[in-house]
């Protein structure tokens, strides 16, 4: 049976890629040297794909897949690298989204208005006469984008798909890889007849297409495969068991891509029984090995990863996942060696805490609710807290140097003592608050110079979480973290955030917000374990933060904040298991509040969200303060609170930190204006989109001084 993989990371093992393309946004590297660079990790992926029967070209992006096709098709010109990289991260930066339920983020195009066309890249993507190459497809393309209107959908999909066959055959492609991840989502009867046309007008390319989907099951696969295409690709991962058991029912002579190798979690394959579903699947169809997902949402090997050697033997990073490609195409054809020395050992658990079982096991419903209601806590904060109108905070971070790096590395090292690395995260904290306090902001932060990564420093302070010490994976662009590894039963191994919290408290009169990660977010942007339900995996996590917040409330602190941004993005594709999904994770947000005084005041933060779509499962997390992402969505996003009967109090994002852009007190203040339409003066509060960890410190501080110029002249405008 032959074998092929797609997707492997871009990012290098050395995070090479983030590497050369910083290189070359510093000026340290010029065009020519960051594309040589560039190929040169392209051959490593080749090299790496050596071991399974094929892949897909043309895979490589100098930023993201999806604003390369926007600029392919015409959407936008970018004639130099620097108007390329403007749209990624420049004044007017397309807007930001999570892709599907990832932490991978995209860029979305914007259709508003637009004639498309045929344009070139700025950068060598695509070659002359590839096989395999790739795209993502026109449905799925369209689908993502924005201001594509419900009567033009139909016509625009059949523009980008008349633009790929014009493509194809310019490019003079043998083959191509289609991207159409999307027919996993909801669907309605109109979607699924367009994209029949589409697939009839992409069968003009007269060449043979493969088109793979996943991260869910598809409702109608059978339809899938009745499209003119040569292969689909499914996910026999994620999907549930829909498309296995849609499968036994499909007569076809197309080749099937069984995605039956995880692409998204890192635990090792059950190559046995997954020889026994290929055997059954290759009875029935001209059968493939392929992974389900693409790779790059896993690390690239474990070379290098410091992980507990009885871990080491239970997971595989991207190189590994190939491996087990290989393997189970040696299994079946009778070599089983291998694969059993794979497999060994992976019935075997570690990790489990008598007294964190029986604790979420004894919860009772009172456990997830908070006394008093929100209206009697608003008026006791507002005494306590005393703060103006527009009250002025950031998300968290703060700038992370190159020398809080290197100390923090020297730390991890060894080469660095404990009280002398302690001494020195206190000065930084100190710097920080000395600044928040000439700035004028109302509510200060310590700054998270401690931390390297806001799930992996969690993970670094729990029992049952390992983290992989060179697990890189991108999140966007170039902007990496290392998502750890849920193994066991989770609990505090001590305080985590304390010691710094108080003595950034006691730096100052006004109020320092606590920060943590959120229980859904920690087990987003982590590897999960599957041996228990993750409901209770949430509740685990809660039960952690709820004792912490306990240990903030004895130092004094009168804020706190549940950072919880990929609560949408953990969401499943189909909507109609958002009920049971949002059950466990809404009650585990309050899992870790319910316990709370009233005067403790809960915030929480969450950007790129669809926040329409979920505004109901947003209220019932009961927190008093949400700041949310809106400066690439300009404010739109604020209609999602028009249509509800919001009435908490709401931070704005009004400066893009994801840019080096610094916005004038102006540009901010047009966001304002939006909002204030919709969000009464009194319950509204200015901060940026996100943490300030990947800014410098020459940008954060004009750019914190207009944010807080803006408060001062919105509070000077209602006297």
């Amino acid at each position: 049976m032959k074998t092929y993989a797609y997707g492997f990371p871009r990012l290098g093992k050395n995070r090479e890629f983030k590497r050369l393309v910083e290189g070359y946004w510093s000026g340290k590297l010029t065009e020519g040297e960051l594309l040589k660079g560039i190929e040169e990790l392209n051959k490593k992926r080749e090299e790496a794909y050596a071991r399974v029967g094929g892949h897909p070209s043309s895979e490589m992006t100098l930023y993201d897949h999806m604003v390369d096709q926007a600029v392919l098709f015409g959407l936008y010109r970018a004639e130099s690298l620097p108007d390329y990289f403007e749209l990624c991260r420049g004044k007017n930066a397309l807007q930001m989204k999570k892709w599907f339920n990832t932490n991978y983020h995209y860029l979305v195009p914007d259709f508003s208005g637009k004639e498309l066309s045929l344009s070139n890249l700025p950068y060598p993507k695509w070659k002359k006469g590839e096989e395999n190459a790739y795209l993502i497809g026109p449905f799925t393309f369209v689908k993502l984008s924005k201001e594509v209107k419900e009567e033009e959908f139909k016509e625009r999909v059949l523009e980008v798909a008349r633009l790929t066959v014009q493509f194809a055959k310019e490019m003079e492609f043998k083959s191509l890889h289609i991207d159409e991840p999307a027919l996993a989502l909801e669907l309605s009867d109109k979607e699924w007849e367009v994209l029949k046309e589409v697939y009839r007008e992409l069968s003009k390319a007269e060449i043979p297409i493969n088109l793979f989907t996943y991260y869910a099951g598809v409702d109608r696969l059978s339809e899938v495969f009745e499209l003119p295409v040569s292969g689909v690709g499914v996910d026999l991962i994620h999907d549930g068991g829909g498309n296995l058991k849609q499968l036994k029912e499909i007569e076809s002579d197309k080749t099937l891509f069984a995605g039956v190798v995880d692409g998204r979690n890192v635990w090792r394959n059950d190559l046995f029984k997954t020889a026994r579903v290929l055997k059954e699947l290759s009875g029935r169809f001209k059968t493939v090995i392929t992974n389900a997902a693409p790779l790059f949402h896993l690390p690239v090997s474990l070379s290098g990863a410091t992980l507990p050697q009885e871990l080491l033997k239970k997971v595989a990073f991207a190189q590994e996942k190939l491996e087990e490609l290989s393997l189970l195409a040696e299994l079946l054809q009778g070599k089983e060696e291998r694969a059993k020395e794979w497999v060994e050992g992976l019935e075997s658990s570690f990790g489990e805490i008598k007294r964190v079982r029986e604790r979420v096991a004894s919860l009772k419903e009172e456990d997830f609710v908070r006394r008093p209601a929100y209206p009697e806590r608003e008026k006791i904060q507002k005494e306590v807290l005393n703060l103006p109108l527009f009250p002025t905070t950031t998300i968290g971070s703060f700038p992370q140097t190159e020398e809080v790096r290197r100390v923090r590395l020297f730390y991890k090292k060894g080469k660095l003592s404990q009280e002398d690395y302690e001494t020195f995260i206190r000065g930084e904290i100190a710097k920080a608050i000395e600044i928040q306090k000439e700035l004028g902001l109302d509510v200060l932060v310590h700054g998270e110079f401690e931390r390297s990564d806001m799930v992996e420093f969690f993970a670094e302070k729990m029992k049952g979480i390992a983290t992989t010490g060179n697990g890189w994976v991108i999140s966007y662009g170039t902007r990496c973290y290392r998502p750890p590894i849920i193994y066991g039963d989770v609990e505090r191994d001590g305080q985590m955030t304390v010691k710094e919290i108080a003595f950034a408290q006691s730096l100052t009169e006004k109020p320092v917000k606590g920060m943590l990660t959120g229980p859904t977010t920690i087990i987003a942007w982590s590897f999960v374990r599957e041996d228990i339900p993750i409901r209770e995996v949430a509740y685990q996590i809660a039960l952690a933060l709820k004792d912490e917040i306990a240990d903030y409330e004895k130092e004094g602190i009168k804020i706190v904040q549940i950072d919880e941004p990929a609560i949408r993005e953990k969401a499943p594709l189909k909507k109609r298991e958002w009920d049971e999904y949002f059950d466990w994770a809404v009650k585990a947000f309050r899992l870790c509040h319910s316990c709370v005084k009233p005067e403790t005041q809960i915030h929480t933060h969450m950007c790129y969200s669809e926040f329409g779509e979920i505004m109901e499962y947003i209220l019932q997390m009961d927190f008093d303060v949400i700041s949310i992402e809106a400066t690439r969505s300009k404010g739109d996003i604020i209609e999602a609170f028009e249509k509800v009967n919001f009435d908490r109090q709401i931070g704005l994002g009004v400066w893009d930190i994801h840019t080096p852009y610094v916005p004038s007190v102006e540009e901010m203040a047009e966001i304002v204006e939006r909002a204030l339409r919709v969000i009464p003066k009194e319950k509204f509060w200015v901060n940026p989109d996100c943490g300030l960890k990947t800014r410098r410190w020459e940008e954060v501080i004009p750019a914190l001084r207009n944010l807080v110029r803006l408060a001062r002249k919105l509070r000077k405008e209602e006297q």
